[in-house]
């Protein structure tokens, strides 16, 4: 038999919802409202709770939580990525492509970072325009903009010129 856990915690920006199955963080998600039962779940997801709290505090820069990515292998492909980007800068989805070994992979790169399971642990929000605009992102981009501004990473794009 599987083990789920769910737990959901109040951030600065919001409800946070973290899905886990056995010791696996499956899903972390902006919600409305909680769900469910008020327990904070199993001792992954209230690891990833205390992890996430001090990331938004200032002192966490990088995770340790044991993560599940469930999606295609591009998906996970693309996942993987995301998390070399370091924290306080950004990419461009041009760059994303370039570094998953084809340019013509920019519009599937940025639906599979559309699709990220596991918002905030695999940085989707570090992928901004080219122009540097701040575009796509599921938790909605005033949400896209404070993580940015949390890790001081406006202005800080990687370049690959």
């Amino acid at each position: 038999m599987s083990k789920k856990s769910t737990g959901t915690f109040e951030s600065p920006l919001g409800l946070i919802q973290i899905e886990s199955h056995e010791e696996y963080i499956t899903s972390i998600k902006f919600v409305e409202e909680r769900t469910g039962s008020s327990e904070q779940g199993s001792g992954v997801v209230k690891s990833c709770i205390g992890e996430l709290q001090e990331y938004f505090s200032g002192s966490r820069n990088s995770f340790s939580i044991p993560l599940k990515l469930n999606g295609s292998d591009f998906e996970q492909q693309v996942w993987n990525e995301l998390m070399n980007i370091p924290y306080g800068q950004t990419i461009s989805y041009e760059h994303l492509a370039v570094q998953l070994g084809d340019l013509k992979k920019i519009r599937a790169a940025g639906r599979a970072n559309g699709k990220n399971p596991i918002a905030i642990v695999v940085p989707c929000h570090r992928v901004i325009g080219k122009d540097g605009s701040l575009v796509g992102y599921a938790g909605g981009l005033d949400r896209k903009e404070f993580l940015l501004n949390l890790e001081g990473a406006i202005g800080k794009q990687i370049s690959i010129f």
